[in-house]
């Protein structure tokens, strides 16, 4: 076994169908030019976005590990072994970075527990982006995931964020599958009182963005199209 272990390299992807060089930094190219061994979601998206971002890059070199919902969970298990090894391995997310909203917090736990080192890249996290964005309290927010399916529980749930937000002054971030998120968008406003913020942020660093603020109230006479589009929800109670 080699003295010097491998590391766990966090790297980032684009949010769409984006350039990777115009929304990563050049760094992230020259780690994944090193790399032969990588832990991924979806193997087809990974491949190509390493394609992408490094086109001379020998395909049939790659060693994909996945950890979609179908991994068997001991076999996940060994993914690290090869950093005991001295080789270092890339974790992809499916979008944004690794282990924020993805499955990789596995990875990176699993790397903790075996001494290996962990190395995060810079890239785009749609739930930072959204905040910057928002004019919101940047001092004290908090990320929630998905509210339930239910309706009357994810209402109970909209309405408890809003107190929350109010008690502590902190904006409360959630998300919601993109096919959801109209029947979310009306829960909203249905459920949140006339004078709250909420602030839409949609399709981030893609051509199409939309990234907008208001109350309540205002947002009742406001239509984004936001069907199947990846978004991000922000409520502030002052």
């Amino acid at each position: 076994m080699s003295s010097l272990k491998g590391k766990l390299y966090l790297i980032p992807t684009t949010l769409g169908d984006t350039e990777p060089l115009e929304v990563l930094p050049y760094s992230v190219k020259k780690i994944i030019e090193q790399l032969d061994y990588f832990i991924v979601e979806n193997e087809k998206t990974a491949r190509r976005f390493i394609k992408r971002i490094t086109p001379k890059k020998s395909q049939p070199s790659l060693k994909i590990f996945k950890i979609d919902k179908y991994a068997d969970e001991l076999e996940v298990r060994t993914y690290l072994d090869v950093c005991l090894h001295g080789i270092s391995v890339g974790l992809l997310s499916e979008a944004g970075v690794p282990a924020i909203a993805d499955p990789g917090a596995e990875i990176v736990k699993m790397a903790h527990v075996k001494g290996i080192e962990v190395v995060p890249l810079v890239g785009p996290s749609s739930i930072i982006l959204a905040m910057m964005a928002s004019g919101f309290n940047g001092q004290n927010f908090a990320f929630n995931g998905y509210l339930p399916i239910d309706s009357a529980d994810r209402k109970s749930a909209i309405k408890n964020l809003e107190k929350l937000s109010k008690e502590k002054g902190q904006s409360q971030i959630f998300i919601e599958t993109p096919y959801r998120n109209e029947k979310m968008f009306n829960d909203l406003k249905s459920t949140l009182t006339p004078t709250t913020k909420l602030c839409i942020a949609c399709n981030i660093t893609l051509q199409s963005e939309f990234i907008k603020t208001l109350e309540i109230k205002d947002w009742k006479n406001e239509h984004p199209d936001l069907h199947k589009k990846p978004t991000i929800f922000i409520i502030h109670k002052e």
